[in-house]
């Protein structure tokens, strides 16, 4: 049961490229948001798609990885877990943001719907 402590996974498109960052440690970051949509019937029996954006966050090799292989509407799978982050913006408001770290993910090519599996 442990693995299921704190999992996330979701199928979506990235809604830019991949962005990665060298800190000055050397260690490498990447980030990209993910759309996930949802379809349902209203009361008017009418379809209505509703989008969730989520911020994904990857490092090391696999910062790399994502940074290579996700561009803006890849269709792309993963598996991770959640975490919250509190920062102050420039205005000195402070901010929660909720994130997912990326331990796995898997790119679905559009050409032939095939899947390329990055495992790191």
């Amino acid at each position: 049961m442990n693995s299921l402590r704190n999992s996330v996974r979701l199928f979506g498109h990235a809604g830019s490229d991949a962005e990665l960052t060298i800190l000055e440690d050397g260690k490498k970051v990447a980030k990209v948001t993910l759309a996930t949509n949802e379809s349902y019937k209203n009361a008017e029996g009418e379809k209505v798609t509703t989008t969730q954006w989520h911020n994904l966050v990857a490092w090391g090799k696999k910062a790399e990885n994502l940074h290579q292989l996700i561009k803006k509407g890849s269709e792309f799978g993963l598996q991770g877990r959640l975490t919250y982050r509190a920062y102050e913006n420039k205005d000195g408001v402070k901010r929660t943001i909720t994130e997912i770290v990326v331990n796995e993910f898997i790119l679905i090519t559009a050409k032939e719907k095939s899947v390329v599996e990055v495992a790191v």
